[in-house]
C-alpha cells in the first residue's frame, strides 16, 4: 500500500475547496504531480502545494493507495468527494463535506468533522472518532435522497438532521443528537446510542432508526405496536428493551418506517 503524506502549510484564512483529496486522483501520480492538481481558494485556483506539503507517490490504482492528512484541515472542504476505494486518514478535524458521495474505500477523522460529512454517501466507510454538525449523511438542498448505502460512525455527538432523506446504509451515532434525525427517512438504518432532543423520524416513510438514550419530545405521529429485547441489525447490536413504534403517520402513504426507542430512558411514552 503506497502512502501520500499531506502537511498543512499553516493555517488557512479562506476555505479551501479540495475534491482532488482521493486516492482515485492520486493513483499513478508522483509527489510532483500530486502536488500540481489543482484547487479551489475563493475565486482563486491554486495548486495543492500551495496548501500542503506532499510526500509520498500514490500507488498503481487507488485501492492501493493511502491518504494520510497530517494535521488540523477544519478549512479544507470536500475530503474523500466522491472517491471509490483507498483510504485516507485525517489526523485532526476535517472541514464540510468529507465523504460527501463517496462510493467505497474508507476515510477516517481522528478530530471533528464540520456539516454535511458523507452526504448522499452511497459506499465505503466514514469513520468519525470526535463530533460531527448538521446534515450528517443527508441529501442536499432540493434532493429527496441522502445517503444510499455504505456505514457512518461517529464516536461523538451530532447535530441536526443527521440521515435526512436517508435510503439505505448505515450510520451508527455513539453520542447524542439534536432536531430532526432521520427526517424523511425513506430506507437504511440509524442508531444513536445516546440521547436526541425531538422530532426523531419526521415524515418517515420507511428504514429503521434507533433511539438508545431518551427523547425529550417525541414525534407525535408514530404508533406503538409492540416491546421488544436486544435488537441486532447484522452485526450491530442494542442490548436492553425497547418500545417498537411505526410512522411517520402524518405522511399516510404507504408507512413502513420503524423506530425503536429505549423503555429504560422512556418510561412516559
Amino acid at each position: 500500500m503506497a502512502e501520500v503524506i499531506l502537511r498543512p502549510k499553516g493555517n488557512f484564512d479562506i476555505m479551501v475547496e479540495a475534491e482532488v483529496i482521493t486516492p482515485d486522483n492520486f493513483a499513478g501520480k508522483s509527489a510532483k504531480e500530486i502536488g500540481e492538481l489543482f484547487v479551489w481558494q475563493g475565486p482563486k485556483e491554486l495548486p495543492l502545494s500551495h496548501f500542503f506539503d506532499v510526500v509520498g507517490n500514490g500507488g498503481n490504482s487507488p485501492q492501493e493507495t493511502t491518504i494520510i492528512i497530517d494535521g488540523e484541515v477544519p478549512r479544507v472542504k470536500r475530503i474523500g468527494q466522491q472517491m471509490t476505494a483507498g483510504k485516507i486518514i485525517i489526523k485532526g478535524s476535517a472541514g464540510m463535506h468529507v465523504g460527501s458521495e463517496m462510493a467505497g474505500g474508507e476515510i477516517v477523522v481522528e478530530g471533528d468533522a464540520d456539516s454535511w460529512a458523507g452526504m448522499e454517501m452511497k459506499g465505503g466507510l466514514l469513520h468519525i472518532k470526535g463530533n460531527t454538525k448538521d446534515h450528517l449523511g443527508c441529501a442536499y438542498r432540493g434532493s429527496w435522497h441522502g445517503m444510499t448505502g455504505g456505514r457512518i460512525i461517529v464516536d461523538g455527538n451530532a447535530m441536526s438532521q443527521v440521515g435526512g432523506g436517508i435510503s439505505g446504509g448505515e450510520i451508527i451515532i455513539n453520542g447524542n443528537v439534536e432536531n430532526f434525525c432521520g427526517i424523511r427517512a425513506n430506507g437504511g438504518l440509524i442508531v444513536v446510542r445516546g440521547d436526541a432532543f425531538r422530532t426523531v423520524g419526521a415524515e418517515m416513510t420507511n428504514g429503521t432508526i434507533v433511539v438508545c438514550g431518551h427523547i425529550s419530545w417525541f414525534t407525535p405521529g408514530f404508533q406503538y405496536q409492540t416491546t421488544e429485547k436486544d435488537l441486532k441489525f447484522g452485526d450491530i447490536e442494542c442490548q436492553g428493551e425497547f418500545k417498537k413504534f411505526s410512522g411517520d403517520y402524518a405522511i399516510p402513504q404507504k408507512v413502513k418506517g420503524i423506530m425503536y426507542v429505549s423503555s429504560k430512558f422512556n418510561g412516559g411514552l
